[in-house]
């Protein structure tokens, strides 16, 4: 990570976060007055394509302001912000929240995300935007205490519907907060879904995938589990990881054609195995064999994509994120 690259990091989000249009909705129409446009459904987070992008786009400009405050792009991160999260504009989102065709709203991904947006912003010295979205947090806070007792089985997919990807960025949020509880109900559920699993087969990739199903659950019990626990799960889950085994782990995903949105979700999945890959081995016991594997992948991982993250909208309203995650990977909010 480099000031140049947070530069143009920042460009390409500000270029997309206030862009309406196109757009692809996720809402439900209860009747002919619902038949609304973006902007008037989501006072903040109606730009990026959809709104859980949006969110993470938001993230990623406030991420790159505290890593690299003297960017030349800094004054006009600090603008957006400070006409983004208003009390206004926030208990907009909130009230889009309340109506009953929202309950599924986003679940999981829009949750983890905006969460982990939450969290970056309490690590800002500024308090004023994590005080003023503190409200919308606390709603996807609240639906994460209601729906984990119910979801009885885990959603083990590389897309938006992966439940390991979700509770992995929304536990920077409870750690952010101080929320125990919530750290409390994610670990039992992780250990209740994920525990057992054991010589993963790393069916991976699809062709539209975006995450690696297989590491994201390790990263996911990694931020989870007391390390004397992860260790040897970790073990008994990937037992030939250090021998590059399953090979398709450490085989970077081909993307053949970028303008085309699902394929496009190929190159996240590079930047998510080699996010994936750099944290697992910072957690790894000195010598451990597995260290320099992983982050041998990881780098090949991140040399197949970081060089595309620009070029077509289709990529390009998203990736940057996903890049940041992979180069930033081993950080820890403080």
């Amino acid at each position: 990570m480099t000031p140049e690259i947070a530069s143009s990091f920042a460009r390409i989000a500000l270029g997309h976060v206030a862009r309406e249009y196109p757009n692809k909705l996720d809402h439900v129409l209860d009747g002919p007055a619902d038949a609304r446009g973006p902007r008037d459904l989501h006072p903040i987070f109606y730009g990026s394509f959809d709104w859980h992008t949006c969110v993470h786009g938001y993230w990623l400009l406030a991420s790159l302001l505290r890593r690299e405050p003297g960017i030349a792009e800094a004054p006009a991160i600090r603008a957006l912000f400070d006409q983004a999260f208003t009390a206004e504009k926030v208990a907009g989102e909130v009230d889009y929240l309340a109506r009953p065709s929202t309950r599924g709203f986003e679940r999981p991904y829009g949750w983890g995300w905006l969460l982990k947006l939450q969290a970056e912003l309490l690590a800002h010295d500024d308090p004023r935007w994590a005080t003023s979205l503190q409200p919308l947090a606390t709603v996807f806070a609240e639906r994460f205490v209601d729906f984990l007792p119910k979801a009885l089985y885990p959603i083990r997919t590389g897309v938006h519907s992966s439940t390991a990807f979700a509770l992995a960025l929304a536990q920077d949020y409870a750690a952010a907060a101080g929320d125990f509880a919530l750290t409390a109900l994610f670990t039992d559920k992780v250990r209740a879904w994920y525990l057992a699993d054991r010589d993963a087969p790393a069916w991976e990739p699809s062709g539209d995938e975006f995450l690696s199903a297989t590491l994201m659950e390790a990263e996911c019990l990694r931020r989870l589990l007391p390390p004397g626990e992860f260790a040897p799960w970790l073990k008994a889950f990937l037992p030939r990881a250090a021998q590059r085994q399953p090979a398709s782990l450490f085989t970077p995903a081909v993307v053949s054609d970028r303008s085309d949105g699902k394929i496009a979700h190929l190159d996240g999945l590079n930047f998510s195995r080699a996010w994936c890959w750099r944290e697992l081995a910072a957690t790894l016991p000195p010598g451990d064999p597995l260290a320099a594997v992983a982050e041998t992948a990881a780098r090949e991982h991140l040399a197949a994509s970081l060089p595309h993250v620009a070029g077509d909208y289709m990529g390009e309203h998203w990736l940057a994120s996903f890049a940041l995650l992979a180069l930033t990977a081993g950080e820890r909010l403080g």
